[in-house]
């Protein structure tokens, strides 16, 4: 049966109710269809074909549209024929002269090297890492592609693994700095001057290097830094002179694998509302209207009740715990259902401003204005533990600048699927700047700030902030096109759910419970059979696994009560892990790798793939939402 006959069918079927998402899958494989096709299948057999035109408004007027490849995501191609970039993008002033548009050097950088991971070893045994982003989607997100666990879905260019640093033997030039040296490295504040002034943000606002003005207008059109982070008790970031910015820290579950400091790095994650979401109904700003509409926001992500401080329903004219009446509210009670009359709220400013149509809610989506900063650090080993050190090794800034509905993103995934079929190597368009970052085609911007050669954080070039798109915004795992604040931890009484990592740690956190009635982190190692993707981290190995390489009983019943016995590493390991990346800044070769490897070359990583290579992989992982049975 040929692919358009079989796709024709499924389509139809779907449409009329009678097949599901898992039986276009099954049926696909048992017809021999590339994965390829099958994940364009699962689009459009739940979705009325729609075309929708290219809407790049989500971003001011930018100079490069870099093409890359490979999953479909929400904006679809303007001109795919167009692949401007950089002769050098290693060097920010190389990749940003005024002139032409330039060559990327890798035209499909959105691709991580995640996705070239080995999964078969010599004996043939089977590693699933790649459900950790590939899997079921949950609407809004319409890109459900749980299939790419099954095999290599790439494109024709994107085959040969563009990421050299994995293959890179640094045996002979061994790392000299000492750990006295290196410890006193990510001691020293790159973000932060001798007088606790912004550094990053001064030379942005004050002293703008030529290389950086990328329009030539003078200053500078990016996101300028602007948190302290210095934390009150309920992870409020504060100004030195008190003044709340914004921004709240709060505690999450890492992504399985990379995100885990054992694999290199520390990372947080702050989220900021926009300023109406801050104010009460009188445009006068009010910490606990603030609180309150945070906790609707979290509601509607996690789709669950979420618990409050006591609150008089009366004083905010809101009924939050959707009792009938107004009261006094101890839940955010989760109960979105438009179809059937059931609706949320905002509270303050936000809410008149959604009854004005200015501002918009809905489950599974952040509201526009909504940012995020991440900073992604050393580690520091002090006093027996490890945990983040001063220095950042990067700060990547997210912003949500245009709505859209549940129709828009099905539209746009379709169209992108179609496009996919037709088109199956041919590259997609990225609109973008050194100075705007880069836009997802969601609504949502990204930008980012990473070490130069003497360690002072530079914007990143092009190239590099392309890097991000494929993550946030072309895979099943995400919600709005972001992993941190729906694995957020849930509301605790303490309030210790919103605190910054360096006021408390991952002690006392117990594996994230999924909904198949397994955890999320010992599924990981179950299904990886190690501690990273590439099952290179000796230490994990050796604490969680034995000589067979089966789960230890113990360890796992320790990781089920706490988790930083699996993702904080030793000292000694710490330490390797900040003499590799150092190694990184100074050859400036993040365009080819920026993962921490304490040993190279890797070998549990392809150099060169074939098209539709099978995993290995027989069954998908389930979703950590979906249950045992799927319906």
């Amino acid at each position: 049966m040929s692919q358009a006959s079989l796709g024709s069918r499924l389509v139809r079927a779907r449409r009329e109710g009678s097949l599901s998402s898992g039986c276009v899958l099954n049926e696909a494989r048992t017809h021999g269809v590339p994965c390829s096709f099958v994940y364009v299948l699962q689009l459009l057999a739940s979705a009325v074909p729609i075309l929708i035109a290219c809407n790049a408004s989500e971003t001011p007027p930018v100079k490069h549209q870099a093409p890359t490849a490979g999953r479909p995501t929400a904006a679809p191609s303007a001109k795919p024929e167009e692949t401007p970039v950089s002769s050098k993008p290693d060097s920010p002033s190389a990749a940003n002269k005024k002139g032409p548009p330039r060559l990327l050097k890798n035209k499909h950088a959105y691709i991580p090297p995640q996705c070239y991971a080995k999964t078969l070893d010599d004996d043939q045994s089977v590693h699933n890492p790649c459900f950790v982003c590939h899997q079921s989607a949950r609407r809004p997100n319409m890109i459900d592609d749980e299939d790419l666990q099954l095999g290599y879905d790439l494109p024709g260019p994107a085959l040969e693994n563009p990421w050299t640093n994995f293959f890179a033997d640094r045996s002979a030039t061994p790392n000299t700095w000492s750990d006295e040296a290196i410890t006193a490295w990510v001691r020293d504040d790159n973000y932060r001057d001798g007088n606790g002034q912004l550094t990053l943000a001064a030379k942005l606002r004050d002293a703008l290097p030529t290389a950086w003005d990328e329009n030539n207008n003078g200053r500078w059109d990016g996101y300028l830094p602007d948190a302290w982070f210095q934390f009150d008790d309920q992870g409020f970031d504060r100004a030195p002179d008190g003044t709340p910015t914004g921004w709240r820290a709060f505690r999450y579950y890492p992504l399985p694998g990379a995100f885990w400091p054992t694999n290199g790095s520390a990372g947080d994650v702050l989220i900021r509302l926009a300023p109406a979401f801050r104010h009460d109904r009188n445009g006068k700003e009010d910490l606990k209207i603030y609180r309150l509409n945070l906790a609707v926001v979290e509601a509607l992500m996690k789709r669950q009740d979420v618990p409050i401080e006591t609150t008089d329903e009366r004083t905010i004219g809101v009924d939050l715990d959707k009792n009938g009446e107004l009261g006094r509210a101890k839940v955010v009670r989760f109960e979105w259902a438009p179809t059937k009359g059931k609706m949320m709220h905002y509270v303050g400013e936000a809410e008149e401003l959604r009854k004005a149509g200015k501002v918009h809610l809905a489950g599974g989506l952040l509201p526009e204005g909504t940012e995020f900063l991440h900073s992604v650090r050393y580690l520091d080993h002090r006093d027996g533990y490890v945990g983040m050190a001063p220095r950042m090794k990067e700060l990547r800034h997210a912003k949500k600048r245009r709505w859209q509905t549940y129709s828009q993103l099905e539209q746009a995934a379709v169209q992108e699927a179609r496009e996919k079929v037709a088109f199956p190597d041919r590259l997609r368009t990225i609109f973008g700047s050194l100075e705007v970052g880069v836009a997802n085609g969601q609504g949502w911007q990204f930008q980012g700030f990473i070490e130069d050669e003497q360690g002072d954080l530079r914007p990143q070039t092009f190239e590099e902030s392309v890097f991000c798109v494929g993550c946030h915004g072309g895979v099943g795992a995400t919600v709005d096109a972001s992993y941190s604040f729906e694995r957020k931890l849930d509301a605790a009484a303490d309030g210790t759910d919103w605190r910054h990592w360096s006021q408390i740690g991952f002690e006392g956190m117990p594996d994230r419970a999924r909904a198949d009635g397994t955890f999320e982190y010992a599924r990981y190692l179950e299904e990886v059979g190690g501690g990273d993707d590439y099952r290179g981290n000796t230490e994990v190995q050796e604490r969680f696994f034995d000589e067979t390489g089966a789960l230890r009983p113990e360890a796992v019943k320790q990781l089920r009560k706490e988790v930083a016995s699996l993702i904080v590493p030793s000292g000694p390991r710490a330490l390797a892990l900040n003499r590799a990346y150092r190694q990184i800044v100074a050859d400036q070769s993040y365009i080819r790798g920026r993962d921490t490897l304490v040993a190279t070359p890797v070998t549990n990583i392809h150099q060169k793939l074939k098209s539709d290579t099978s995993t290995g992989v027989s069954d998908p992982v389930p979703a950590t939402w979906e249950p045992l049975s799927k319906p």
